[in-house]
């Protein structure tokens, strides 16, 4: 009987298509089809369509379905907000608040299960122009409920461990407006965690060879800089002022920017203070940098036509009379870099040139722009000439 069973439901697995929010075959409603259920509900079905059965049924594609959930369902995994989450039948339609939760669905080929997306997701006309058309769910500052519930969506993405509160409060709203909307929590933008969430998405997804391929081209970007500064000590090491999008706004321990220098060789100067602090030139000058890393907010990027913004903010570092003796200074080691590479998915690509700027006798060989290419042509689907035409460092490696 068991073999008999595993045939018929091989067959009814091939060919799927797309399904319904609910789970067919639980007699139960349990949200699990079990083997007994799944024998009853193809018995009924055998009886209806070919014996002149009068029974209550499923139809063949909802047969299908069942058949699909029970070889493969539930599945589970711990989200990166350390919650224990189990999916009961494909994901189909997601809304998805942060950006880079997008991205990475796109680079999995599953973008086509997206239903609602966040406001900064559809100004980005340039990156994400095919998801402009879908509804716009607001951001985790300010959520839209109504079109969330508007997208019938059987799960909703929001950031793990960034925005907690914030995140926190949606996911207990959407629960309580609607309990069958599972809510999963990934950032997808943070080195130490990206690789885990990819593979837990391409689980959740049924994509696990996307993933797979994803992990791979990732960690090819990656590892040569872990393996050229792992016998660098760590009083050997470069060290880093990290300036984010503005004068004296810093990064410190627990802030993606400061994981992002320290895996690429650099010792942050002020590591020891925690997120995202504000400091004072004095305190700058004291610790001396070898190297200023600026992170540029708006200036540069993909729709820039020439590198005079990131000029300007090399320039304007320079000129600060405050700093005339830091040693960056001194011997013209400041370098700009935009967020479109350093931060979000494509912080990898902003850690080849972080590495070949502290240390260019190691990383001689590491070639940024050929693996922005690559990447937005082999995972983006996106042409290479937004890598080609933009500007993105300052100055030009």
């Amino acid at each position: 009987m068991r073999s008999v069973l595993f045939v018929l439901v091989l067959v009814l697995c091939l060919s799927m298509p797309a399904y319904a929010l609910e789970i067919p075959g639980d007699l139960n409603h349990d949200k699990v089809v079990s083997q007994d259920e799944l024998v009853s509900d193809i018995l009924a079905y055998l009886s209806a369509a070919y014996l002149g059965g009068d029974v209550q049924h499923l139809n063949l594609t909802q047969l299908r379905e069942a058949a699909h959930i029970h070889m493969y369902y539930p599945r589970t995994i711990v989200d990166s907000a350390n919650r224990t989450v189990t999916i009961y039948r494909p994901i189909k339609r997601a809304v998805v608040f942060n950006s880079e939760t997008v991205e990475t669905l796109r680079s999995l080929h599953a973008d086509d299960r997206i239903v609602g997306v966040g406001k900064y997701t559809i100004q980005n006309t340039l990156l994400f122009s095919e998801f402009t058309h879908l509804p716009n769910v607001g951001s985790v500052w300010s959520p839209n409920y109504e079109q969330v519930l508007a997208c019938h969506p059987d799960t909703v993405f929001l950031y793990g461990t960034i925005s907690v509160s914030k995140c926190d409060a949606i996911q207990n709203k959407l629960i309580e407006l609607d309990p069958d909307i599972t809510v999963i929590r990934m950032d997808c933008y943070m080195p130490g965690s990206y690789v885990d969430e990819v593979r837990k998405l391409g689980y959740l997804l049924e994509k696990e060879d996307e993933a797979s391929r994803l992990i791979e081209f990732y960690q090819a970007a990656l590892n040569p800089i872990y393996e050229g500064v792992r016998d660098i000590p760590e009083e050997n090491r470069t060290k880093v002022y990290i300036e984010c999008w503005r004068s004296y706004h810093t990064a410190g321990n627990g802030s993606g920017w400061d994981e992002k220098v320290e895996l690429a060789g650099g010792n942050n100067i002020f590591h020891d203070l925690s997120d995202y602090p504000d400091v004072d030139a004095e305190s700058v000058a004291l610790r001396d940098p070898q190297v200023i890393i600026r992170i540029a907010k708006t200036e540069g990027g993909y729709d820039a036509h020439d590198s005079s913004e990131l000029r300007a903010l090399r320039d304007e570092i320079l000129r600060r009379p405050e700093l005339g003796n830091v040693s960056a200074v001194k011997n013209g080691k400041i370098y700009v870099i935009s967020n479109d590479i350093f931060g979000g998915v494509r912080h990898f690509i902003g850690m080849q040139y972080v590495a070949k700027w502290l240390y260019p006798d190691r990383f001689g060989d590491l070639d940024p722009q050929a693996v922005h290419r690559q990447y937005l042509t082999e995972f983006q689907g996106l042409n290479a000439t937004l890598a080609d035409n933009g500007v993105f460092v300052s100055p030009e490696v």
